[in-house]
């Protein structure tokens, strides 16, 4: 519904936008999309590591990692620090560079999970306002050629031919923000796991070289 004389219902303005409001439509569609997906995603796996890391240190500590073994195996369905605590459990007996790289493997393919999708984000950050500032250029075409046929021009032909032409340069900001909020959010969200993984990994992998050493150190 019309808000007063003056206002506009969203489905007013969509036609007033023009044809490329079209291609916005498509690329509010799809960060929407995006947004939701990943936020789901997100929410499902579990990235707290604290937890974990105290269950293989009191492990390491006792000589049980097989039982620290059967409880990553049981977590690694939603909680990908299980998965990567697993890979180091499960080459415990390996060289420490083994460990690394076996650590830096399973955190990679982790952390390319939970970036999937961010790439298109940032795309339609990007894209959106292109095309809203495309379709404004547009507008202003069709608007000052309306102002040249006209026989009466006056400040209001001028004006309501802007009016009309910026409404696509607001829709694709406003896809913009939200696309490169999202954006921003995921990637801090990815940027701290992979920073607790690192320091959760190199501690471990130090508690793992410093057992085997005791153990050796017994055995002589």
């Amino acid at each position: 519904m019309n808000n007063g004389s003056t206002g506009f219902s969203l489905l007013e303005l969509w036609f007033m936008g023009g044809f490329l409001m079209w291609p916005l439509l498509l690329f509010s569609i799809a960060a929407l999309a995006i947004t939701l997906e990943r936020l789901i995603y997100f929410l499902y796996h579990n990235r707290r590591l604290d937890d974990l890391k105290e269950r293989v240190e009191i492990a390491l500590k006792e000589g049980k990692l097989d039982e620290a073994r059967e409880y990553l195996e049981s977590q690694t369905k939603r909680r990908m620090g299980a998965r990567i605590l697993l890979a180091l459990v499960k080459r415990a007996d390996s060289s420490e560079r083994r460990l690394e790289k076996a650590v830096e493997a399973e955190a990679m393919s982790c952390i390319s999970s939970l970036e999937n999708g961010l790439n298109f984000l940032t795309a339609l950050g990007s894209i959106s306002p292109l095309t809203g500032f495309l379709g404004t250029v547009t507008g202003m075409i069709s608007a000052f050629k309306s102002i040249a046929e006209a026989t009466d021009v006056n400040a209001q032909i001028v004006a309501s031919g802007i009016y009309e032409a910026l409404i696509t340069t607001v829709f694709g900001l406003c896809i913009a923000i939200v696309s490169m909020a999202s954006h921003s959010l995921f990637t801090y969200m990815v940027d701290k796991f992979a920073m607790e993984v690192e320091s959760t990994c190199s501690d471990l992998i130090i508690g793992i070289t410093e057992s085997r050493g005791i153990s050796q150190k017994h055995e002589d």
